[in-house]
């Protein structure tokens, strides 16, 4: 028999979201007639908008002729997508990329779970406290950490608790890091962070010789004026930072799969003898490697999104999230709970009532209230005791949601 990768084994029961939807299956055959909400997996509900379902087609029928059919395409994407996203989603902010900076991929959470491969197995990690589980998850697998502790916490990762007391932003760790994973707007606390906050970690970094690995996958539902959108619009990032982003939750690519990601020229690491090495010339042969490349229809619709029109319709779609954004933030506050997030992003971070744990209250409302949200324990321990809701229903259901959750 051959020997497994024993850090796989390191892992806790389940991941998050295939236990929530375990327990949403118990409890739906015990309830066949149930009317479940589900307000917890950020996947999105409404459709596409119409300039990328007629990109869709058009490069389908194109596809389809001898002279416009496309086989493999370059594994980084096509010029005419890696332009659009340099022109649109950067310049404005005075920011300006070379397209050979930008990596055209299948989704942000492969890109964050993949990035650590081309970094030292003894490289130390530091990561917000409750956060995304991919990035813990990919580095215990491998081999990055220690065991779980009885607190959750994996020996050998450095955590960044971000808890009401300060403002869930994390604080700088005490002990030097080699890789920072930063997410804001923040999943799952729906927080954002300055740029006097994003100056500060760039310098951080700077001093300790570290990169920040920034998730900037919910930029677009940003709303407050000053808020930034990249950590590049902060002076010297490009020396320490990689930048996250997806057309997931901006333009409703969950069953598409299309995303990004930015290495800046500047950026390097090095080897144990001291030699410089450049972090985009190593993920590009990581990516060449491992990855066929996003095809030339999925690009072509992610595209659309950048044409006036396409505008039009994704800022509709990103309004219509953040009204229920606003929907179960006032709807909750007025119900008595303590309510965080919300405000420019399509999560919305509870304090649970009279201490109940996580999963317990997880358990409560889905008994009671047929709502299910995300335990915010399944984000790590400083998760404990909050308990997450997302914003991507459909009106009427977060309307019924808090209707219900406020009569319990």
């Amino acid at each position: 028999m051959a020997n497994i990768n024993e850090n796989y084994l390191k892992l806790k029961a389940g991941y998050l979201f295939p236990e929530i939807a375990r327990r949403v299956k118990v409890y739906s055959e015990k309830h066949p007639n149930a009317k479940i909400i589900r307000l917890g997996i950020g996947d999105v509900t409404l459709p596409l908008a119409p300039s990328v379902v007629d990109a869709l087609v058009s490069s389908s029928k194109e596809m389809g002729t001898p002279e416009g059919f496309h086989g493999y395409g370059p594994e980084q994407g096509y010029s005419f997508l890696l332009k659009a996203i340099a022109d649109n989603d950067y310049a404005p902010l005075g920011v300006k990329l070379d397209e050979s900076e930008i990596f055209v991929s299948d989704g942000s959470k492969c890109d964050c779970g993949n990035i650590q491969e081309i970094f030292s197995t003894d490289a130390k990690i530091a990561i917000g406290d409750p956060v995304y589980p991919v990035y813990v998850d990919t580095n215990v697998m491998a081999g990055r950490t220690g065991e779980a502790g009885p607190d959750g916490r994996y020996a050998n990762l450095i955590y960044m608790p971000s808890t009401k007391e300060n403002g869930f932003q994390p604080d700088f760790p005490k002990e030097r890091p080699d890789l920072i994973y930063l997410c804001f707007p923040n999943n799952p606390t729906g927080t954002v962070a300055s740029k006097e906050s994003l100056k500060a970690w760039v310098e951080y970094a700077k001093k300790n010789n570290s990169i920040i690995l920034y998730d900037s996958a919910y930029e677009a539902f940003i709303s407050e004026p000053g808020v930034p959108r990249s950590i590049y619009e902060v002076e010297g990032a490009r020396e320490v930072a990689i930048e996250f982003r997806s057309f997931s939750k901006t333009a409703g690519f969950t069953g598409l799969r299309c995303a990004y990601i930015v290495i800046p020229k500047e950026l390097k690491g090095k080897t144990k003898d001291g030699q410089e090495v450049s972090i985009g010339q190593l993920w590009s042969r990581r990516h060449t490697t491992k990855f066929n490349g996003v095809s030339y229809v999925t690009q072509k619709a992610a595209e659309a999104i950048y044409s006036p029109q396409g505008k039009k319709e994704i800022r509709a779609s990103i309004d219509t999230y953040m009204a229920n954004a606003k929907l179960i933030r006032e709807g909750l506050i007025k119900a008595g709970y303590e309510v965080f997030g919300g405000v420019n992003a399509p999560y919305i971070w509870l304090k649970t009532p009279n201490n109940l744990s996580s999963w317990d209250f997880f358990d409560q409302l889905l008994d009671k209230a047929q709502v299910v949200g995300t335990p915010g324990s399944g984000f790590g321990p400083a998760g404990e005791g909050y308990f997450r809701l997302s914003a991507f229903g459909k009106k009427d259901d977060v309307i019924e949601a808090i209707r219900r959750i406020s009569a319990l």
